[in-house]
This record gives structure tokens, C-alpha cells and sequence, in this order.
């Protein structure tokens, strides 16, 4: 099933006739869809209304340089602070990587909607798209509080998602504008950048999220859609959850081809679901799915848990108390 980006921050005619493909499965905001608290809950109503089946509500909420929804939300500090942290006070680093996670993941659910894509689990080595999301350099630290981080999420009702596998951040390259390849062999990445996604999925993490990255010493293909990376993710790491592309829309996935060449790639290394993120690109995207068999069940494990709406959020002392404990005094 296919998780795509709409225009604006209504649902417009084009947008209604997407939902009602059998091949869409969810929906992903951004900034541009955002103008306020009420309008994107608003819009959350509007998308499940208008949609034939249930749909996941995605979005990017991670703190720091990557959060969608600022204005009345908690203005939540980036993943890096908690490795920071972890090397003076290890045990309160992880309290707070838990509460982080609550905080994000129960302000998203309060509004509706299921999902935000996270944690990432990236190595913090100079990553130009990564940097400060990532919680350290250290591999040992960082599955420590990606293991914590998933706690955290589970506590207010949300399911997690590890990315990128399987390492995104020991290269330099940002996927968004560029290739990006890694040189070593299986060996290293298994002894440094797969550690945090091993302690993730020991934490029960629901989900993982591919990078569009090439490691050659293990495959030719990007990791999105290599069977062999895949494949390892399945038997090696024994993880039964659900497997996301990364945007489709990414420059380092254009290896693959066009947008039906990327999308049937991506599917048939045995990737769940792929993101489409740019509206632009949803067209092609919903002709290629003609020739793929739907799973309208793929996403099912990823719905959000029951949750408290804004206003009994708002009252529950667990908020303002996680609010103190990272030392957020006002929204973003």
C-alpha cells in the first residue's frame, strides 16, 4: 500500500480521488499541509472520512531541525541532546529519551492522527541530512536509547519505526539531493551502524524504514529495494513488522528509474509499503499500483492506540510534567 503526500492544508478534489484508489493505504503531512492545531485535526477528520478504508496518518514529528506541526506543540529538542547527555548521566538520558517519546507521540495522537515516522537510529557521524536527529556517534549509546525511545512511544499509544536501515549516518551524502554509497563490508555494519536496529526491534519496534543508500560490499542495489538487505532484515534480524521505503521522491532513488520503475523495485525486494511524498508524483504512482496485488491489511499494525484528545491531554499532569523534565516552558 502506498502512503502519499497531498497539496495544502485542505483536502481538495484531486486529493478525494487518490484516497479512493484501492492501492493508498496512508498519508503523510508535512509543513505545507499545517496551518494550525485545529486545522490539521480538522484535516485528519477529513482524510479518514473521505477515505474507502481505514488510512495511517503519518507524519515527521521527531524534534529538533525535523518537526512539521511547531506552532502549539511542544517545541521538542532534537535526539542529540539525549546522547549528549547519556555520556555524563546514562540512566537520566534514557528517562528523558522515554519521555520525548511520549510527549511526540502523544501530541500526534491527541490530533488525530496514527503515526510519526521514528526514531531515527542513524549513527551520528556527520550525516548531512542526519546530524543533530541522531542520538550519537556511538553505537552502544545509540541502542541503548533507541531501545528506550521505543518504550516511549509504546506508552502513549503509538507504534515505532527504526531508520534508515540499515545505517544512514556513517555516510556523508544527503539522499534528498545525491547518491550516497557505503564502502564497507557486512561485518562492519553488523559490529557498528545495526546495532541500534537490532536493540529496536528487541524493544518491539512495529516498523523500519529502508535508506537510499548503497552498501556495494553487500549488494549493488540501494537498500530500499535490495532483496539482500531486505531479506536480512526478515531472516537475520528475525523482524516480522512492517518494512517502509523511504520517499520514492528522493533523488538517490532515481536509480532505479521512473517513478513505476522505483515504486515496482521497491515492492518486489519486499518492501510493505513505499512513501510518496510529493503530490506532483502521486499520479504515476497510483497507475503504476494497477499492476501490483493490494494488501489492504499492510498497514493495520501501525494504526495509533486509543488515545486522549487535546483538551484531556492538556489536563493530564504526565504532560506538563514531561514538559518540565526536558525544560520546554512554551509550544514551539
Amino acid at each position: 500500500m502506498l502512503v502519499i503526500g497531498i497539496a495544502g492544508t485542505g483536502l481538495d478534489a484531486a486529493g478525494r480521488d487518490w484516497l479512493a484508489h484501492p492501492g493508498v493505504g496512508g498519508v503523510i503531512l508535512f509543513s505545507r499541509n499545517f496551518a494550525s492545531r485545529a486545522q490539521v485535526g480538522e484535516l485528519c477528520a477529513a482524510l479518514r472520512e473521505a477515505a474507502p478504508r481505514p488510512l495511517l496518518l503519518c507524519v515527521d514529528q521527531e524534534g529538533g531541525p525535523v518537526q512539521r506541526f511547531r506552532e502549539g506543540f511542544s517545541a521538542l529538542p532534537a535526539l542529540a541532546r539525549f546522547g549528549t547527555q547519556f555520556d555524563t548521566d546514562a540512566a537520566g538520558a534514557m528517562e528523558a529519551a522515554r519521555t520525548h517519546a511520549w510527549l511526540m507521540a502523544a501530541e500526534i495522537r491527541a490530533i488525530g492522527l496514527d503515526l510519526s515516522f521514528a526514531p531515527v537510529v542513524d549513527l551520528k557521524r556527520g550525516n548531512r541530512a542526519i546530524g543533530e536527529r541522531a542520538f550519537h556517534l556511538a553505537p552502544g549509546v545509540t541502542a541503548n536509547l533507541a531501545a528506550a525511545y521505543v518504550q516511549g512511544m509504546h506508552a502513549a499509544g503509538m507504534a515505532a519505526t527504526l531508520k534508515h536501515f540499515p545505517g544512514h549516518g556513517s555516510v556523508l551524502e544527503d539522499t534528498h539531493f545525491d547518491a550516497a554509497t557505503d564502502p564497507r563490508p557486512l561485518q562492519a555494519l553488523e559490529a557498528e551502524d545495526l546495532l541500534p536496529f537490532r536493540s529496536g526491534i528487541s524493544a518491539g519496534a512495529e516498523a523500519v524504514m529502508m535508506a537510499h543508500v548503497s552498501y556495494p560490499a553487500v549488494d549493488a542495489d540501494p537498500a530500499g529495494y535490495s532483496r539482500r538487505w531486505i531479506a536480512y532484515l526478515r531472516e537475520t534480524l528475525k523482524f516480522g513488522g512492517v518494512v517502509f521505503s523511504d520517499d520514492i521522491g528522493m533523488a538517490a532513488a532515481e536509480s532505479a528509474g521512473g517513478i513505476a520503475a522505483r515504486l515496482h523495485a521497491h515492492y518486489d525486494a519486499g518492501c510493505d509499503s513505499v512513501l510518496v511524498c510529493a503530490p506532483a508524483l502521486v499520479p504515476d504512482a497510483l497507475a503504476a499500483m494497477r499492476a501490483r496485488d493490494m494488501r489492504p491489511d499492510a498497514l493495520a499494525s501501525m494504526a495509533g492506540k486509543p488515545a486522549m484528545d487535546w483538551t484531556s491531554l492538556l489536563a493530564d499532569a504526565r504532560w506538563s510534567d514531561a514538559r518540565a523534565a526536558l525544560g520546554i516552558m512554551q509550544t514551539a
